[in-house]
């Protein structure tokens, strides 16, 4: 499978757009699209939404997909994906079908990870430390969320998270609107 860098590159190329046509869909700039489509610049998961509806594609057009068409899904279903360039690993815990409003995902911090850009977005987030433990930046606060406890927050105020430890941090996320 070609990667999201490449698979942005060709969309725009298919579509027709240059770099500046994209850069003023999506509000991005030109030289961190550029950047993107070398692969030499991570992605966040609100920049890559930018991305997707500029090209009036789901998100989901630049994972790998299959559709789960039962209501439950087993651990053995389950299949992690990261964005390239970031340490954060993502597991769909979701079955599919039509009008869902959830994404649930179990997210793994690496060791000191930390998200250096704030992002905001319509929807909700719920997040509840299942192994270690993340400092949530929200609106302005910092919020310490050790295992076993939770935090929730519309996702339209300015966010971010980091891993303070030195170890890895497992979460269980649910987010609102769909994403992936």
């Amino acid at each position: 499978m070609d990667g999201i860098y490449q698979k942005i590159k060709n969309l725009r190329i298919e579509q027709g757009f240059t770099l500046k046509d994209l850069s003023e869909k999506t509000e991005l700039s030109v030289s961190f699209l550029s950047q993107i489509e070398r692969g030499s610049s991570s992605l966040a998961i609100t920049s890559l939404k930018k991305i997707a509806d500029a090209f009036a594609v789901p998100i989901t057009y630049f994972f790998d997909t299959d559709t789960n068409h039962n209501y439950m899904l087993s651990s053995k279903e389950r299949k992690p994906f990261q964005l390239e360039g970031a340490p954060t690993t993502y597991t769909r815990l979701n079955g599919e079908f039509g009008g869902r409003t959830l994404e649930p995902l179990m997210v793994t911090l690496a060791p000191k990870q930390e998200q250096t850009q704030l992002s905001n977005h319509p929807g909700e987030e719920f997040y509840y430390v299942l192994k270690g433990a993340a400092l949530f930046k929200v609106d302005g606060k910092e919020y310490f969320v050790r295992e076993g406890d939770s935090i929730h927050y519309p996702s339209d105020v300015p966010h971010a998270w980091e891993n303070p430890l030195n170890e890895e941090t497992v979460i269980l996320c649910i987010l609102t609107p769909v994403i992936f």
